[in-house]
């Protein structure tokens, strides 16, 4: 890989997202500080602006497809682990799927969905532009930024939101994490397949 690809403009994206995640980490006790930051680091990836980037200048690369999910799964795990003291879990889960999905096939990962059972598909068709697919990142990415607001009192000091709107809410996101955990769940499950029947060395020599 040409030294060159650490600076595509999409990787710098990826790096500024990475230096907001520790910047909202340094103001977690701070919620006028720590939403903003954070939000744009989940806003930056959720419009698709480093991907957009890539296409429109011709710098996709297997560098930046790895590093955008690094980044994602940074942020989520540092947000987890603030959150509870078994949030470690979920990131731990979420960087294991990583480890799975990246080791067999790299920047190509997405193509390993279309052979899986068709919920998987519906979750995963078109990049995750589709209301399933919608659902699905919400409760990935807006879940633990909704529980931070719940624990804080956001939600109802800033927003204003009955207690129903706030449940309700919560419930929908936790149904969204809840269908994201059996994609993971399923990526996990294949990898093992795939390794347990990879043949031993000699056989295939």
């Amino acid at each position: 890989m040409g030294r060159n690809v650490l600076l595509y403009w999409p990787n710098i994206i990826g790096y500024l997202r990475i230096g907001l995640v520790f910047a909202a980490w340094a103001s977690w006790e701070t919620p006028a500080v720590f939403i903003p930051l954070y939000s744009t680091h989940v806003a930056l990836d959720g419009k698709g602006v480093d991907g957009w980037t890539a296409r429109r200048l011709g710098q996709t690369s297997r560098f930046g497809a790895w590093l955008d999910v690094v980044v994602d799964n940074l942020g989520r795990g540092m947000l987890w682990s603030r959150l509870s003291e078994w949030g470690w879990l979920v990131s731990a889960l979420e960087w294991c799927v990583f480890v799975c999905n990246h080791s067999a096939r790299g920047d190509q990962w997405k193509s390993g969905f279309i052979s899986s059972p068709r919920f998987i598909r519906a979750v995963m068709a078109n990049g995750f532009r589709t209301p399933l697919g919608t659902w699905v990142v919400s409760g990935l990415h807006c879940l633990p930024l909704w529980l931070y607001g719940a624990h804080r009192g956001l939600l109802t000091r800033w927003l204003h939101l009955p207690l129903w709107i706030q449940a309700v809410g919560t419930l929908l996101l936790a149904a969204g994490r809840l269908l994201a955990l059996s994609v993971e769940i399923w990526c996990i499950w294949t990898h093992i397949k795939y390794l347990t029947n990879e043949e031993p060395e000699e056989k295939r020599n």
